[in-house]
């Protein structure tokens, strides 16, 4: 099942922009900063390149002008 689009245009430039520093980060940084790096880093490019983000459907946001 595919998730509906919640994301506008905007808010995945954000997001892909913020997991790629993260995932920049993950190989600059040591210890548990390392770790957390990574899974923003994976969740934030997932949730851009889906366009769908699931916290967003439970709290009723929608930056998609689509709909």
């Amino acid at each position: 099942m595919m998730l509906a689009k919640n994301m506008g245009q905007t808010d995945r430039i954000i997001r892909a922009v913020v997991g790629i520093v993260a995932m920049i980060l993950f190989f600059t940084l040591a210890g548990w900063l390392k770790w957390l790096a990574l899974i923003v880093g994976v969740l934030m490019l997932a949730t851009a390149a889906m366009g769908s983000c699931p916290p967003y459907r439970l709290l009723g946001i929608n930056t998609c002008k689509s709909r």
